[in-house]
């Protein structure tokens, strides 16, 4: 009986070999032969350019670092542009992307990366995700965030919240990039 047990476990063992190495082949047929970043909407990421989540791409070319944000890696805001960069220590933005600004504006100035949250609940009662704050302005906490329902807040509301709210996509890039005692430099 042994001796058939063996055999058994020889066999189905082999036939596991075939299948994950017919699997792989498979995997490696169907890859393509370069990567780019993947975005949730299904078009490729260019040049680490994403704006407007979940519609077509619209800019050909990445919108340049501002020339005034400093050097070395850190997170550019731009309050007049409501956009974000993400740059790499060499300068280069890995990332860009537009936000929607929060009711209380942090000052142009460098600040940096001083607490994170997975999830919360922001000030205007929804479920937020990926919050990532650097400043206090009159007492409401600055930082960037993501609604888990994709929302972004009512330009028009009179509640002061200090959220700047950014697609889920863009949270995690912000959340993976900009870790605690990170420069987070505001300007005009």
């Amino acid at each position: 009986m042994p001796a058939k047990s063996s055999t058994i476990v020889t066999a189905l063992t082999a036939a596991a070999v075939v299948v994950v190495g017919f699997l792989g082949y498979q995997a490696a047929a169907s890859a393509p032969d370069t990567l780019t970043p993947a975005r949730k909407d299904g078009h490729s990421a260019s040049k680490g350019h994403s704006d407007r989540p979940g519609k077509k791409d619209r800019t050909p070319a990445p919108v340049p670092v501002p020339a005034a944000s400093g050097k070395g890696q850190r997170v550019v805001y731009s309050l007049g542009g409501k956009r974000v960069w993400l740059v790499d220590a060499k300068d280069r933005a890995v990332r860009t992307f537009t936000v929607a600004p929060s009711t209380v504006h942090p000052q142009p100035g460098t600040y940096t990366v001083g607490s994170r949250s997975v999830s919360v609940t922001g000030s205007d009662g929804i479920a937020i995700e990926h919050v990532v704050r650097f400043t206090t302005v009159e007492g409401i906490t600055v930082g960037f965030s993501a609604a888990v329902d994709g929302s972004r807040p009512d330009p028009g509301s009179s509640k002061r919240t200090g959220g700047i709210r950014e697609s889920r996509e863009d949270g995690k890039a912000m959340w993976d990039f900009a870790l605690q005692g990170t420069k987070v430099v505001v300007v005009a």
